[in-house]
Parts: structure tokens; sequence; C-alpha cells
């Protein structure tokens, strides 16, 4: 370990580890597995470039669905989304 910024520890060496599954929080969802999140958008460009592009499970309540998100073109949809009443499958 060595001093980084304001005095934290981080590995000295480490290796990049690609994730295969990300699980993402949402605030909202719609019926095509787009979700609002938090607004910083963090998610979204990290799926957009992502390579492989990793399985997106986005976690809610089924009380966030809604009959659409209006998704932009940036929005990236998640592959499922899972909540305590159901699971619904992106459609391709």
């Amino acid at each position: 370990m060595v001093a980084g910024a304001f005095g934290i520890p981080y590995p000295a060496e480490s290796r990049v580890l690609v994730p295969d599954t990300l699980v993402v929080p949402l605030v909202g969802y719609d019926d095509c597995c787009y979700r609002l999140g938090y607004g910083g958008g963090y998610y979204d460009r990290t799926l957009a470039v992502a390579e492989p592009k990793p399985l997106s499970i986005g976690i809610g309540f089924a009380s966030l669905r809604l009959e659409t998100i209006w998704p932009q073109q940036y929005d990236v949809p998640m592959d499922y989304v899972v909540t305590e009443a159901e699971t619904i499958r992106r459609r391709a």
C-alpha cells in the first residue's frame, strides 16, 4: 500500500478487473428496462463504453414502475429489472 490523496492508502500494484455483471440501483424503471438513477449518469456512461458489456441488473421496488421514463439517446437499458414483485427481461 502507498499513501494517496489525503493520505488514504491504496494498492501500489493492481490489475484491472472487468466485471461480468453489474447490479445497478434505480429510482424508477419502465417495461423496456430503462431506468432512472440518481442523476449522475455514471452507470449509463460506464455501460456505453464497457467491453465486453457486462450483464446489467437494475434493482428497485415495484412501486417505482413508470409507464415510460422517456429515454434519451444516452440512456442504456438494463438487461433485467428485479423488484420484490417481479423480474423483467429486456426484449431484444
